[in-house]
């Protein structure tokens, strides 16, 4: 007997808070992982840790947020704890080794897809782990090629996602680069989903000490969103990471300097200790001198 399933029991609620965690956590993600690039200092594997947690948090709660939507009108759906849980610690392990391939070896092409792809079959992993800790009273049957199609999805996502996180700088470009990654994965798991079919062994309802859907959702929703809350919070502290360089610093530091020209006059930073001085040009001019050091010889 064919189970009739419907994936979106709760209309568009499921859709849009799934796709807005993942969102949050690819956000902050690509944040935490420009941050490790672009300062290379004692916190680079804190900084990778810490994106590659938000990402892996974000998707799987994703996931099971969307999984709230799905049932199968004959038969009641459990769920297995420690196989559902085991899929989060898959979700952040994969895609800590996709992020940390690309933090410590470089952006080439070659990095970023064997991290993207090592990232994309990750979270694919984490989907049908979850699905694997479903329990009802029948089995659940995959569409072979749209499942093929929902990996190529999941690695093609997490490959843009990593060179998104290195070539991708300020806050309003990462914004964007987190809305695409969140579109992307959650076209992934409704891809997968759409590959399910459910075969019913019977009529009898479930019996066992597994969470009920509605249970489950409590602890999924307080846990990853406090972490994910959290990890929002700590990035905030860091005004460049949120802002990323000034504009004209950057432009500033690439101009090249053309013969003739008085080059630009230097403006200290926040906190740049001013330790040299300038004086004004025009004849009798005179080098900038350190202050407290030796004026140089006229020009």
């Amino acid at each position: 007997m064919q189970g009739t399933v419907d994936g979106f029991s709760y209309g568009l609620v499921t859709p849009v808070a799934a796709f807005l965690m993942a969102c949050l956590g690819g956000a902050l993600g690509l944040r935490c992982t420009t941050r490790s690039l672009r300062h290379r200092d004692s916190f680079k594997a804190g900084w990778l840790a810490l994106g590659a947690t938000s990402i892996g948090t974000g998707i799987w709660t994703m996931h099971f947020i969307a999984m709230m939507g799905f049932s199968v009108r004959q038969a009641p759906i459990n769920y297995d704890l420690p196989i559902t849980f085991a899929s989060l610690g898959v979700a952040v392990l994969m895609v800590g080794i996709g992020i940390f391939i690309v933090g410590y070896r470089g952006a080439t092409a070659l990095t970023l897809v064997t991290g993207g792809t090592i990232t994309g079959l990750g979270v694919a992993t984490m989907h049908y782990l979850g699905m694997a800790g479903m329990r009802l009273q029948g089995s659940i049957e995959y569409d072979t090629l749209t499942v093929a199609m929902s990996v190529v999805i999941a690695v093609v996502a997490a490959t843009t996602a990593l060179w998104a996180a290195v070539s991708v700088h300020g806050f309003l470009a990462s914004l964007g680069a987190s809305l695409v990654m969140g579109v992307a994965v959650s076209g992934m798991h409704y891809t997968a989903m759409s590959a399910v079919s459910v075969h019913l062994h019977g009529t009898e309802p479930v019996t066992g000490t597994g969470a009920t859907a509605t249970s489950l959702l409590l602890p999924m929703l307080i846990g990853p969103a406090v972490f994910l809350i959290l990890a929002a919070v700590v990035v905030m502290f860091d005004p460049l990471l949120v802002m990323g360089d000034p504009d004209w610093q950057r432009s500033a530091a690439r101009a090249p300097h053309r013969p003739g020209v008085p080059a630009p006059r230097h403006v200290p930073s926040y906190g740049e200790p001013a330790n040299w001085t300038a004086r004004p040009a025009g004849r009798g001019a005179r080098r900038s001198v350190p202050r407290g050091g030796h004026r140089s010889q006229d020009w």
